[in-house]
């Protein structure tokens, strides 16, 4: 169990890790966005290209930090019954669930997306639209976005074997945490105390 748990803190750490830098393409996505925007107005042109990346960075953001949200646990849930049952009983239900749902659900799109992805990749498919981009990269975000969301499954099921092993905490209680907003001001604080003289 023990290295079962030093794999589940590595695989938490790779969340977190892919889950910091994929919010930065929220920021990418909305500068090319508004500048597309103005560029339209402006000079009345657009690009099909800068239209179709904007989608792809959202893409991006949505299935690969798929798994980092799972480990802050702000994946939806409805507890109108599941609440009314004690820790332990929570606690297997959710093992059960992520064994007989995700991790299967995981591999299935696995399964099924790879011969798409591989007949986009060998064909050099392009998208359709005038000035469209190649269509690979962003195929290839499924398949990547759906192994961190499983192997973060595997990290959660670990943490809460562990927990009702007596071996661990509880995988449910959210650590103290601070939003995305205020890690963001922190950031942009920082660097400007550190450009004052």
């Amino acid at each position: 169990m023990v290295a079962l748990l030093k794999l589940s803190r590595l695989i938490d750490a790779l969340s977190e890790f892919v889950g910091r830098w994929v919010s930065w393409l929220i920021l990418a996505a909305v500068l090319i966005s508004a500048g597309n925007a103005i560029v339209r107005k402006a000079f009345n042109t657009s690009s099909n290209g800068l239209l179709e990346i904007q989608w792809y960075l959202f893409a991006a953001v949505f299935l690969l930090a798929a798994g980092y949200t799972l480990l802050r646990g702000e994946h939806v849930k409805i507890d109108v019954v599941f609440g009314h049952f004690s820790k332990r009983t929570q606690i297997r239900i959710e093992i059960f669930g992520l064994l007989a749902f995700l991790l299967p659900f995981v591999y299935a799109v696995l399964v099924e997306f790879h011969p798409l992805f591989m007949r986009a990749y060998q064909s050099g498919e392009m998208s359709e639209n005038a000035g469209g981009l190649i269509r690979w990269p962003v195929y290839a975000l499924v398949p990547l976005g759906f192994t961190l969301l499983g192997l973060q499954g595997i990290s959660e099921v670990i943490k809460r074997v562990a927990f009702l092993k007596g071996m661990g905490p509880d995988p449910t209680i959210k650590k103290q945490q601070k939003s995305a907003e205020e890690e963001l001001a922190e950031v942009i604080r920082a660097r400007a105390e550190g450009a004052q003289p």
